[in-house]
C-alpha cells in the first residue's frame, strides 16, 4: 500500500539500483541485462527504470514488488501443476 501525500496523491518510493540489486537479488550485470532487448537474458516484464537526471535512474518500488509478486507466483503455478 502506498502512503499518502498531505494533499492525498500517493506517495511513490523510488530505489537506486544498489537498493534494486538488494531487494531483488540480481546483479547490476543480470538487471541491465533483463532490460536490454538484445540480451538473451531479456524480461519484458523487469521493471523499467525512471530518468533522476543525466545520470540518475531510479526504479519505483510498488513496481519491483508487484514483479517479484508475479515470478512468485508463475513459479508456485509451475510447481503445483
Amino acid at each position: 500500500m502506498l502512503d499518502q501525500t498531505p494533499q492525498g496523491a500517493p506517495a511513490h518510493r523510488l530505489l537506486r539500483r544498489k537498493q534494486v540489486e538488494q531487494v531483488i537479488g540480481l546483479s547490476r550485470s543480470t538487471i541491465y541485462a533483463r532490460l536490454d532487448k538484445k540480451s538473451p537474458h531479456y524480461d519484458p516484464d523487469f521493471p523499467r527504470p525512471i530518468s533522476l537526471g543525466a545520470m540518475s535512474v531510479a526504479w519505483v518500488e510498488a513496481e519491483i514488488q508487484d514483479y517479484i509478486a508475479h515470478r512468485i507466483a508463475d513459479s508456485r503455478q509451475k510447481v503445483g501443476g
